[in-house]
């Protein structure tokens, strides 16, 4: 058949039922549908200890660890230590993470796992109480929207096999954040902070458990002036709010628990933000300097979510599902270069400029950018755009867990079914301004659409896994399915035929195996094959992203340390990025279009040391030690439109990866104070793969920067807190994208106060 998206050619072919009956079967293929002649006894009714899944602790654990599989849980304990409200700076802590910071306070993340494009943290399956929160997460899984963590109580990181139980991206793994719970009894909490830049920070909860019903309600405000400086003065900050409100109501029978909760929650944002950045002259006089082209610099955002959700615990089988619903909308307002001509002479990238401005008439531009000249011919007015996107993403999820035995042996068996549809309705506009005595001003034409388009699919996604405890092993195995159906339409007039309508659907495997050699040491394997989708617009010439992912490791715990130490390959039979405005300003008019990068390597080591020294009179020195190390290769020949890419040859490495970083924690316990530092390094990164793209041969600075936290509890009376982020003020360049060079956070003083009732 010959495939047009312009013919509009429908590829529509799938039978979503055959599916997800196939997926049953084959989960019911699987080990462990015997049922125990214990499941009957009365006594064996379970708890009731909430509905949140069950994942081990990585850190300073007494006992060995022998599930199979790398997950990482950082506590509530860990999150208030250093009062972060940046994800970035809190997964510093978790081995494996790959970041390119940009905006200093981590308003929208770049994170990836093991190697992964960290752009918009779109390779990585992001998700609030086990539901994906990322705006459209197949649609256009660029986020955009990420949640205030300050209000988070625990941050969950799945990787290796372990992800292969959430989806869709199941390459490098999954980012869970969980909400506090509606709490037993009456109890509420009050934090209040004060910082540098002027910053603040107000956050409140209460709940209670009255007989069957619970309910809890919190609210969360941050904001700062931001660190910056305008030319001509300006507003350089963020204003964010979070609200949420769970309402509980359990229905326990004689030998069940049983409970359905109700969370409802609303959170906005509105900041003073540009991707416009500085050159490397700049940057080494004013780092902080922003240019006057950026003064009308505006994020505006808000997001709302309901979730309903049933939970039902008999002695050894829970089942957990979960309705939900998410709406987002946002319009970002910013410039993106200067008005092309379609003259090679004049038209230039802002990245371009930047990258020389003291070069012919890059000069010019430069001048007006920082408002020291004015526009006078056409090509030398500003673009100024408006990206409006309303988003939703809604479906139904249920998971299964049963514990039994099989032959003798302990077994557990794991399935679920999801439901998903979300959507992306892009309204882009542009209007033309001109600078005018440092201030941008219209330059008298009508607002032009640029992009008005819409991405929607429609997927069913299974899973089933069963472990199996034989002797000294612990082996799983498991398999995801993932059946979509995906649109597009071209919504511009004129543009009616515009279309394209595709289906995939793809079978995942896994298997990972834990052996435990002693009470304290143990050795673990994984392999699993990854997938990343491609996004409704994509030709089907355009691949998924695919690989076969290894990893070989040991864990040891005894006497207060801990180690974990993980080796993984990555082996990609065909990597995939995709353009957007973050990445390149040359994606203004291919946004979101995708591109094939062929096979690629990326292996490294991941290692994770804890210690807890006693030292007397009730004192403790907890240390721990995060290293991580990352190579990167693509195996082929490539020239690639791609503005990361360009021409690459065998060797070459992927963008935005450091080789070494390094996280040392030490801290000083009392029963009622606790001081701790944080020193994290992270090496140099490459900004592009290969030549003759605007950034080939630069790297970001490689930097190291530590943190102070201290806090006294004066039990009944609360506690007082005071961190110091950037100790020795330490300011890099940690990126040139989006477009120019961007500075790491400076330092900046915390001080707060926190009561329980």
């Amino acid at each position: 058949m010959n495939i047009s998206k312009n013919t509009g050619v429908s590829l529509r072919k799938t039978a979503i039922a055959q599916h997800v009956s196939k997926a049953l079967l084959l989960a019911a293929l699987l080990p462990g549908y015997a049922i125990s002649a214990d499941d009957k006894d009365e006594d064996k009714k379970p708890k009731k200890d909430g509905y949140n899944e069950k994942l081990q602790i990585i850190g300073h654990n007494k006992q060995l660890r022998t599930e199979a599989g790398s997950a990482t849980l950082i506590s509530e304990m860990a999150l208030e230590k250093f009062e972060y409200d940046d994800i970035n700076r809190i997964l510093a802590i978790v081995p494996g993470v790959n970041i390119r910071e940009e905006d200093g306070y981590g308003l929208r993340p770049n994170i990836g796992f093991r190697g992964a494009t960290p752009e918009r943290s779109k390779k990585i399956s992001l998700m609030e109480d086990g539901i994906l929160i990322a705006p459209a997460p197949y649609s256009a899984p660029a986020a955009y929207y990420f949640p205030l963590v300050s209000r988070m109580t625990s941050v969950e990181v799945f990787k290796g096999p372990a992800a292969i139980k959430y989806g869709p991206n199941t390459v490098s793994g999954a980012l869970n954040m969980t909400t506090r719970g509606v709490p037993e009894a009456f109890e509420g909490g009050l934090d209040f902070a004060l910082g540098g830049d002027g910053y603040n920070k107000q956050h409140v909860f209460m709940g209670d458990s009255i007989g069957d019903f619970g309910y809890l309600i919190e609210g969360l405000h941050v904001q700062a002036d931001g660190f910056k400086v305008l030319d001509g003065g300006g507003d350089t900050g963020f204003d964010k709010n979070d609200l949420m409100a769970k309402f509980r109501y359990n229905l326990d029978g004689s030998d069940y628990s049983q409970l359905v909760e109700l969370k409802l929650s609303y959170g906005d944002e509105v900041s003073d933000e540009t991707y416009l950045g500085l050159s490397d002259a700049d940057f080494a006089a004013t780092p902080f300097r922003r240019y006057a082209a950026s003064q009308q610099g505006l994020m505006d955002w808000t997001h709302k979510q309901y979730q309903f959700t049933h939970h039902i615990q008999f002695s050894d089988i829970n089942v957990l599902t979960r309705v939900y619903h998410n709406d987002f909308e946002r319009s970002w307002r910013k410039v993106n270069g200067f008005v092309a001509q379609g003259n090679p002479a004049t038209d230039r990238s802002l990245a371009d400029i930047l990258a020389a401005p003291d070069q012919g008439i890059n000069t010019i531009y430069y001048q007006i950018l920082t408002g020291e000249q004015d526009s006078q011919k056409s090509y030398e007015n500003l673009v100024l755009g408006t990206n409006a996107r309303e988003y939703f993403s809604q479906g139904v999820q249920s998971d299964m867990q049963w514990d039994f035995e099989l032959a003798g042996l302990d077994s557990v068996f794991e399935a679920g079914v999801r439901y998903h549809k979300d959507q992306i309705k892009r309204n882009h506009t542009q209007d033309t301004v001109k600078m005018t005595a440092g201030k941008l001003t219209n330059a008298g034409f009508a607002t032009k659409s640029a992009t008005h388009n819409q991405e929607s699919s429609d997927v069913w996604a299974v899973y089933a896994q069963n472990t199996l405890n034989w002797h000294k092993f612990s082996i799983t195995t498991g398999v995801r399915g993932e059946f979509i159906d995906a649109e597009y339409r071209n919504l511009k007039s004129g543009s009616e035929n515009d279309w394209l309508e595709k289906s995939s659907h793809i079978w995942l495997p896994s298997l990972s195996t834990f052996y435990q050699m002693s009470d304290s040491l143990g050795f673990l394997f994984g392999i699993h094959e990854g997938h990343v989708p491609t996004s409704p617009q994509q030709h089907p010439s355009i691949q998924a992203e695919k690989s076969v992912n290894y990893e070989l490791g040991l864990r040891y715990a005894k006497e207060g340390t801990n180690i974990d130490l993980i080796g993984f390959f990555n082996d990609y039979s065909n990597l995939k990025e995709s353009c957007t405005f973050s990445a390149s300003s040359s994606c203004a008019n291919t946004v979101d279009q995708e591109y094939d990068g062929g096979e690629v390597d990326i292996y490294g080591i991941e290692a994770t040391f804890g210690y807890t020294f006693e030292i007397g009179n009730g004192l403790e020195v907890p240390v721990t030690v995060v290293y991580t190390h990352t190579q990167s290769e693509f195996k082929q020949e490539l020239e690639s439109d791609f503005p990361l890419w360009g021409h690459i040859r065998p060797g070459d490495e992927v963008p935005y990866l450091p080789d070494n970083q390094l996280t040392l924690t030490l801290g000083l316990v009392s029963q009622d104070w606790q001081l701790s530092l944080l020193t994290r390094y992270v090496g140099e990164m490459a900004e592009a793969a290969g030549e003759g793209v605007t950034l080939s041969g630069v790297s970001s600075e490689a930097y190291t920067v530590v943190d102070l936290s201290a806090s006294y509890d004066f039990a009944d009376m609360g506690s007082v807190y005071f961190k110091l982020d950037n100790v020795f003020d330490t300011v890099e360049v940690v990126s040139h994208r989006p477009y120019g060079a961007r500075p790491s956070k400076p330092q900046q003083l915390v001080a707060g106060y926190k009561y329980r009732f």
